[in-house]
């Protein structure tokens, strides 16, 4: 039932990551063209296919039909993704979109590192397990309970990372605003009683009776 979690996860994981890109062919194929790695038209071809594979593939993992060429196709495609990160990465090419999940979304600048990278390799390091590690027959009971523990799992991480994503412990999203506004006021203020301590300043002279 283990492996049956597991695939679970990976299979949830790669629908989470195709049935988004499903609905943006023209973003996902900016994606591919900013990783630089293949000629224009293999790009269009990755970007027509890819959303399709990483559904099929995910839909057999959780299925658990397939058994280990579905875990041995998430392997490739997982190695594609960890290829792609490192390769730009080494160049020192960071401010590209992964298109790991989503793209095209936020008003940030798109930006990968290192934990893209990790992260795919882990999830190819898992699927090459699953592709390799003899598997036992699981009665439908048990994969049933299986499927629902990984989905589960994988919901859990991604409401956390969402919550993550929003809220900053310690510090309310408003705050930002507020220090801007903040900060905004008190260089307001320094001018202000700059201007007023100059005038003062000019004044002195007279109110004492040097000048006349």
């Amino acid at each position: 039932m283990f492996w049956v979690v597991v695939a679970s996860i990976l299979g949830g994981t790669l629908l989470l990551a195709g049935v988004p890109k499903l609905g943006d062919r023209d973003g996902l194929l900016m994606v591919v063209k900013g990783y630089r790695l293949l000629p224009a038209s293999l790009e269009r071809l990755v970007a027509v296919t890819l959303p399709y594979v990483e559904v099929a593939i995910g839909v057999l993992l959780i299925v658990g039909v397939g058994g280990r060429w579905s875990a041995a196709a998430a392997t490739v495609l997982f190695a594609g993704f960890v290829t792609g990160l490192t390769v730009n990465l080494a160049r020192g090419r960071r401010d590209l979109d992964c298109g790991c999940f989503a793209f095209g979304a936020g008003h940030e600048v798109p930006r990968i590192g290192w934990f893209h990278a990790v992260r795919a390799g882990a999830f190819m390091a898992v699927s090459a397990a699953l592709a390799l590690v003899p598997t036992p027959e699981v009665a439908p009971v048990a994969r049933l309970a299986g499927v629902a523990a990984g989905l589960l799992i994988l919901l859990a991480a991604v409401v956390v990372a969402q919550i993550r994503a929003v809220v900053h412990l310690g510090r309310r999203p408003v705050d930002d605003y507020l220090t801007a506004a903040s900060m905004n006021l008190r260089a307001s203020n320094t001018v202000s009683r700059y201007d007023t301590a100059v005038i003062d300043l000019q004044q002195l002279p007279r109110q004492t009776g040097l000048v006349r």
